[in-house]
């Protein structure tokens, strides 16, 4: 039976949606989630993401195994410890348990929310600095851009206070570690250019108007195979007081005398009192009140992979700091812990059960009031599609899996129902041919997803928090229904009438 192109629409998007959810990758052992700074660990090549295959030469592959093998420590005195990850094999000389935190290798690419995977917590506040209300919003704001442009997901900041009336911020990110979170948050991210001792110009948007973070003004532009070394380098812009200031101070500077094409001085770039670089200014640009400027520096590593993402992290960790400028205040972290799983797996299988279970209801209506086996399994099978498609995408554009995105999910589904018993009764009807009055059902469903769209897209871009959340799953829900799998549904509706 040759099959329509609107089935297979919906058959591609199945299959993606699987590859999308699905890795095909095979790996075993435990992912490294942490390493604790300024450890053995970290000081011999353990990073965040490597995964441990071997300790000993005992093959790990879950997180019993590495329990049950680092459970002997403490020891008495230093001993050899092997660890063997997928690119290396790493020696460290110690008597304590590594100080490393781990999880298990997600077989999907589905990623859980605050509420179900849990998360790191931190309440801050300023140091040395009773908050007012104005200046905890202002501490908020800068903080939440600069999480932003990281691009952290499921970042919680809201402001709270104790029965004293101190204002504190609390911080709550998901499938973080404490010590991921503290290190976010530890730094003022305080940057500053100058000549000499004299500042050129400061990060945030009082000096910097434009940062480049894309295309041929920003990024990584050579790597060194004998260093395991990357260089980066973006484009700034500065403000017309910043750019009169760098013309004020060069014009008192001399040439270099070894190199005198260009300025006795460089540009010393400081991030938080601690010199990351110096740039060397061209002759040509005494007294110039030049407005572009370019920002560069260095990342390395262990191997050329490692240096290339080190120097990425630099970049974006400048790049953040020159966007947002530093914090107001000096943070104190008053408490850090983890956040346990409010539902975990135990809500998130009786979610899958009691979804499977009203769709199998929907089927079952749907033989009782039209009396045909075929007519049920498709309104399942695209339910299910439907399901399948929306987490497809979730998996993709790398977003969370939580309690508004399952609500989001429901409507959705709830939204498809609607429309398939549309098609369904309208299908029924005599006055017209079965063509046209398929078409009609799908013009009513169309107009109906308009009139929704355009409700939920002002939650979608005003929107914070449960309705956001709701508004983007619920969006990406009724879309892949209109689009992919009504059409692919009123097909098979199509075929089963006519048998």
């Amino acid at each position: 039976m040759k099959l329509n192109w609107k089935i297979w629409l919906l058959i591609f998007f199945i299959l993606a949606s699987l590859l999308a959810i699905f890795p095909l990758s095979f790996q075993s052992g435990v992912k490294i989630i942490s390493v604790e700074q300024d450890s053995i660990a970290h000081e011999q090549g353990l990073r965040q993401g490597q995964i441990i295959t071997e300790i000993d030469g005992n093959t790990i592959s879950s997180i019993e195994d590495y329990q049950s093998y680092i459970s002997r420590f403490p020891l008495d005195e230093n001993q050899k410890v092997s660890i063997t990850t997928k690119e290396n094999t790493f020696i460290l000389f110690t008597n304590k348990e590594p100080e490393i935190g781990i999880s298990k290798i997600e077989k999907t690419r589905i990623k859980t929310g605050l509420d179900l995977s849990g998360g790191a917590r931190a309440l801050i506040s300023a140091e040395e600095k009773e908050l007012t209300n104005s200046e905890l919003n202002d501490l908020i704001s800068v903080t939440s851009e600069r999480l932003n442009v990281y691009g952290l997901r499921d970042v919680q900041i809201r402001p709270v206070n104790d029965l004293s009336g101190n204002n504190f911020m609390l911080i709550e990110i998901a499938g973080s570690t404490p010590d991921e979170l503290e290190d976010l948050i530890s730094q003022q991210g305080k940057f500053e250019a100058k000549i000499g001792n004299d500042t050129v110009f400061e990060g945030g948007k009082k000096d910097i108007t434009y940062v480049a973070r894309t295309g041929e003004q920003s990024g990584i532009y050579s790597c060194s195979q004998t260093d395991n070394t990357c260089n980066f380098r973006f484009a700034i812009s500065l403000s017309e007081e910043a750019a009169k200031r760098h013309a004020d101070i060069t014009c008192d500077l001399a040439s270099n005398l070894t190199l005198p094409q260009y300025l006795e001085k460089p540009l010393d770039l400081y991030l938080d009192e601690v010199l990351v670089d110096s740039l060397l200014i061209g002759r040509d640009l005494r007294c110039s009140e030049t407005t572009q400027i370019q920002i560069s520096g260095s990342g390395s590593g262990l191997t050329r992979d490692e240096a290339y993402s080190d120097a990425e992290n630099q970049m974006k960790q400048l790049q953040t700091v020159l966007i947002s400028g530093s914090l107001p205040y000096k943070l104190k972290i008053e408490k850090l812990d983890t956040i346990s799983p409010l539902l975990g797996k135990e809500f998130i299988s009786m979610i899958i059960i009691a979804g499977i279970s009203a769709i199998i209801a929907v089927g079952l209506l749907v033989f009782i009031r039209y009396r045909r086996i075929k007519l049920s399994l498709a309104v399942l099978l695209t339910s299910l599609s439907e399901v399948l498609i929306i987490l497809g995408f979730s998996a993709l554009f790398n977003r969370n899996l939580d309690l508004p995105a399952i609500a989001g999910i429901i409507a959705a589904i709830g939204t498809g129902v609607d429309s398939q018993i549309i098609i369904l009764d309208e299908s029924q009807a005599s006055q017209l041919s079965l063509k046209e009055r398929i078409k009609r059902a799908l013009y009513i469903i169309l107009g109906t997803y308009i009139t929704t769209l355009f409700a939920l897209l002002p939650l979608m871009w005003a929107g914070a928090g449960l309705l956001k959340g709701f508004a983007i799953t619920t969006i990406i829900g009724i879309s892949v229904g209109v689009f992919i799998t009504r059409p692919a549904f009123s097909e098979m509706v199509k075929r089963i009438l006519r048998d």
